[in-house]
């Protein structure tokens, strides 16, 4: 497994936008499948994005679509999400994960083997 530091998480008002960070360990990080993945209060751990390996092909969840951001700097090691136009309703403790075995990632929480702490992104409305 390889270690993820997830940072810039924090208190925005509705409309505001972050940008969340997610620093890897590990010799061979551009050969991951970096994903996102966010948990509300009661409800499961859902996908926001995932950015692959290679091509870098970029995948996001519906309800994000168009607003959120993924992309990757290998130089660093290190993963981001953008997000703009944020809603009540991306509060969440956001999660960083890593595909190291297959690099393609994928949208369930089985896809992936590493995951960091995690970090609060509250939105006010």
């Amino acid at each position: 497994q390889v270690q993820l530091v997830e940072s810039g998480g924090g208190l925005v008002q509705a409309g505001g936008s972050l940008r969340l960070s997610c620093a890897a360990s590990g010799r061979t990080f551009s050969t991951y499948a970096m994903g996102w993945f966010r948990q509300a209060p009661g409800k499961e751990r859902e996908f926001v994005a995932v950015i692959r390996w290679r091509t870098e092909r970029t995948l996001y969840a519906d309800s994000v679509k168009g607003r959120f951001t993924i992309s990757r700097d290998n130089a660093k090691k290190t993963v981001y999400l953008q997000m703009n136009s944020l809603k009540a309703e991306d509060t969440a403790v956001y999660y960083c994960s890593a595909d190291t075995r297959s690099g393609i990632g994928g949208t369930s929480p089985t896809d992936y083997e590493s995951w960091g702490q995690g970090t609060q992104v509250t939105v006010s409305s």
